[in-house]
């Protein structure tokens, strides 16, 4: 499958990089085999690189090829591939989800994948690198963003269309060596407000512009409406949680999480699971069965969806209820200490439909005190 690692022009561009790459193998040699075994982000972080430029040195046993195009035109081609896995994460939580890319919709600046299994938002203004690779046996399209940060990887399995997934990389595997290099843009400074960053409470305003934030959430037609109103206001998500009041937005004990997810997999109450970065988000609709502890990780292992959530980098837990045309939305937010959203769990429901009232239950008896699983 990666016979185009053997083009004599590709060899030669990556001879022009020898040295940097050297160097990452001799420092990744010195790392411990415990560390050696990590995940890629991991790893990179130990080796003070960017996971794009892990992935470029071709290190502990990865292969990959640069391509070349736009990534959203890459993109584009996922249907191809049949059934793959696809996997999102953010430093606190990753989320894998089996089926096809079905219903793609690659517009910029916000792309859609409407398919039953595979449901995806798409931010491409930060898309910047595309990487195919191999790695113990796994074939993958690996997707990265500007700072050299993976934004979303497409595995195949043995239900893909292998031959596809080799025509596509034929197609834009790139004669060049391309070395990432990282670049910090402005979003960022948007990504990583803190709640210190002017919360109502202390607004200028005082309690007029607290009175009028309350009246903009009471008015929202959909949950949609929360950035703009966030944007409107100059305040982070979770200043704003902070201000709203208790009968919009209740913090809860970050280990609530656990009972919930015990809970809708004892009931059978199908959910929603979001989770994202800069440039993407994935959603899970549906049950969830098996619910597993391993040390600081809460995991879903399910044939089809898998979370892996690491509950130690939880610093806020909280219920939050929106109104839309379709009556109240209830959820449950959690955050890391940079404020940065972790994970959001819904219950499933449709546009035209009302939230579920056993959702609605379990989330207000989640935030009185925990449950007994």
């Amino acid at each position: 499958m990666f016979e185009l690692l053997n083009r004599p022009e590709h060899h030669s561009k990556i001879d022009a990089q020898n040295h940097r790459v050297s160097t990452i193998h001799k420092l990744y040699q010195q790392l411990a085999p415990a560390s050696q075994n990590k995940r890629a982000r991991d790893v990179a972080k130990d080796l003070g690189i960017t996971e794009a430029q892990w992935v470029a040195s071709q290190c502990g046993g990865l292969r990959s090829i640069p391509l070349a195009g736009k990534p959203l035109d890459i993109f584009s081609q996922l249907g191809r591939l049949g059934r793959v896995m696809a996997l999102t994460r953010n430093p606190w939580c990753v989320h894998e989800r089996h089926g096809s890319y079905l219903n793609i919709r690659p517009h910029m600046p916000v792309g859609l994948v409407l398919g039953p299994d595979i449901d995806l938002r798409m931010f491409f203004s930060t898309w910047s690198h595309v990487w195919a690779v191999e790695e113990s046996g796994r074939s993958s399209l690996q997707f990265f963003d500007q700072a050299g940060d993976a934004i979303h990887k497409v595995y195949c399995t043995a239900h893909s269309h292998a031959s596809e997934y080799v025509s596509i990389v034929g197609e834009y595997a790139s004669a060049e060596a391309i070395w990432p290099v990282p670049v910090m843009y402005p979003a960022d400074v948007v990504q990583h407000e803190l709640d210190e960053m002017n919360p109502l409470g202390e607004h200028p305003a005082g309690n007029r512009g607290l009175g009028r934030f309350r009246q903009a959430w009471l008015a929202m037609k959909d949950t949609h409406d929360f950035y703009p109103l966030l944007k409107t206001f100059n305040i982070s998500r979770t200043g704003a949680l902070k201000a709203a009041g208790e009968d919009l937005a209740k913090r809860i004990t970050p280990e609530a999480v656990e009972d919930l997810l015990y809970c809708v997999a004892r009931s059978g109450l199908p959910i929603m699971c979001f989770v994202g970065n800069r440039g993407m988000l994935q959603i899970h609709s549906g049950s969830v069965l098996n619910i597993r502890r391993t040390g600081r990780w809460l995991n879903i292992l399910d044939v089809d969806f898998n979370l892996h959530l690491d509950t130690t980098k939880i610093d806020s837990a909280w219920i939050v209820r929106k109104p839309t045309v379709d009556g109240w939305v209830t959820s449950m937010e959690l955050f890391a200490q940079t404020g940065e959203l972790i994970v959001q769990f819904f219950g499933a429901r449709k546009p035209g439909i009302p939230e579920q009232t056993a959702w609605t239950d379990l989330l207000t008896a989640l935030s009185l005190e925990p449950l007994t699983r």
